[in-house]
């Protein structure tokens, strides 16, 4: 496949549930521990664990250890893999659709003037 990425296909797989999606909304408003991030869901710590481990082995957050706390942090150029498959996807879509109109609408005629 052209253009394949494994770094753009972890972080997709990270972004696939919801969970991970609302810690990562939750941690673009600032870093927060574990412990916070989980009081936020229903399931239990360890089960929270697992999805902190997703979104930091695909490099969305960083993770550290201050004491008995784990804080973790947006990695926001991470997301810059996101936003530069989209920026691609967007300008093949948008010559794509150029063209179709261009065959739809036909040669526009010229004005003598």
């Amino acid at each position: 496949m052209a253009h394949h990425s494994t770094a753009l296909d972890g972080v997709f797989l990270a972004l696939a549930d919801p969970t991970r999606r609302a810690v990562v909304h939750r941690l673009g408003h600032g870093p927060a521990s574990v412990g916070d991030l989980a009081r936020d869901t229903t399931m239990t710590l360890p089960s929270f664990l697992k999805h902190v481990r997703v979104l930091e082995s695909s490099g969305l957050i960083h993770t550290r250890k201050t004491g008995r706390v784990r804080t973790c942090e947006l990695n926001r150029e991470r997301l810059a893999v996101v936003e530069d498959w989209l920026a691609r996807q967007r300008r093949l879509w948008t010559g794509r659709t150029d063209r179709l109109e261009q065959f739809v609408t036909g040669p526009e005629e010229k004005n003598p003037t």
